[in-house]
């Protein structure tokens, strides 16, 4: 897979915005060039273009790629402008009002509130709540059922505290619903959504070292979910490259 790298010299924003405006003119547009500009720049020097592009021709850029490309690039190119909240903000938005509401689209939000941070999240919120004049907790409420919705609404603890006895006494009980095959269990729901990262990597170590690998527990949609969930805590970047291939 091709990396995108940020050059070691950027030009301005003001000049971005200029090559943008510039490849959007005449009979097609020059995907190369916006591939270039927005694909080998950072999230926050993104932003700054967007900023530019709107105070030079008063006209918002993701308006602008939105009618000058199509298809699953524009889709792309698209949410790659975003912000980072705003982008989860808006995946979320359509896992829960589209018209699918199959896997994929539940794994988005058990990917976003696994692999991010607290802080993050909140942000996302307050986005979700600015672009969509909704809360995202209810529309979660509305079109999630239980367990997955006490999952996805999860606001858990960010420091690195560790507790060895919760680790052994939880590695024992996911090892029950796992074997019982009772994965909605409360207890499982409760210790996936509240406990910090650091505390559910060591109790996950404990499980594959007293049991077996934590994959092994079955392939229906709610055992898909919950191993995406337990992958997104325990390596988010292994995760990410497994869904990317």
């Amino acid at each position: 897979m091709t990396t995108l790298r940020v050059p070691e010299v950027v030009p301005s924003p003001t000049q971005d915005s200029e090559r943008l405006r510039k490849a959007f003119k005449g009979v097609g547009t020059d995907e190369k060039a916006v591939i270039w500009i927005l694909g080998h720049r950072n999230a926050s020097q993104r932003r700054k273009i967007r900023d530019t592009y709107q105070q030079l021709y008063h006209q918002s850029l993701i308006d602008r790629l939105h009618s000058e490309l199509s298809s699953d690039f524009r889709r792309a190119m698209i949410l790659w402008t975003y912000d980072p909240a705003e982008r989860d903000a808006v995946l979320a938005n359509k896992a829960l009002i589209g018209k699918k509401k199959g896997f994929k689209q539940l794994q988005v939000m058990v990917e976003m509130a696994c692999a991010t941070s607290p802080h993050h999240l909140q942000s996302v919120k307050q986005i979700y709540c600015t672009l969509f004049d909704s809360s995202l907790e209810e529309d979660i409420a509305t079109h999630i059922s239980f367990p997955l919705r006490k999952l996805v609404r999860s606001y858990r603890y960010d420091k690195e505290l560790v507790d060895m006895n919760f680790a052994n006494s939880e590695a024992a009980k996911l090892r029950e619903a796992i074997k019982t095959k009772r994965l909605d269990h409360d207890d499982v729901v409760y210790i996936l959504s509240t406990r910090n990262k650091y505390q559910l990597k060591t109790t996950f170590e404990l499980y594959k070292q007293r049991f077996e690998d934590l994959k092994e527990y079955g392939e229906g949609d709610l055992e898909s979910l919950l191993r995406a969930a337990v992958q997104c805590i325990y390596c988010p970047s292994k995760h990410f490259a497994e869904v990317m291939l």
